[in-house]
């Protein structure tokens, strides 16, 4: 994942926990890389509806504050169209599942 701000692309730390920093923009969960941490760099990003901390993070669906703990699942797509793709992916899985199963459907 590149990160948001000019697009450069992760590498692996040589040691020690990543300089990256990641947050969550427009329900969508995004990475800073080190040279765009300025001053103000959470400003762009969502903050938590209950402590105002940027300090989140979305796993699975799920959006999480890791200075208060509070969460929210997102019952739904989070961007337009999403339905439409989860619809035909389900559609591709059953059907590749039914071509290695060998099964009929009728």
């Amino acid at each position: 994942m590149p990160c948001h701000r000019c697009g450069r692309r992760q590498t692996d730390p040589v040691r020690g926990p990543s300089p990256w920093r990641r947050g969550v923009r427009s329900g969508q969960q995004v990475l800073v890389c080190p040279d765009c941490q300025s001053e103000d760099w959470t400003s762009d990003l969502d903050a938590c509806p209950s402590c105002g901390s940027t300090a989140l993070e979305r796993r699975l669906g799920v959006t999480r504050c890791r200075a208060c703990q509070w969460s929210q699942d997102v019952g739904g797509p989070s961007t337009p169209g999403a339905a439409a793709r989860d619809d035909t992916l389900a559609d591709d899985v059953r059907n590749a599942l039914d071509k290695v199963l060998r099964r009929d459907r009728g």
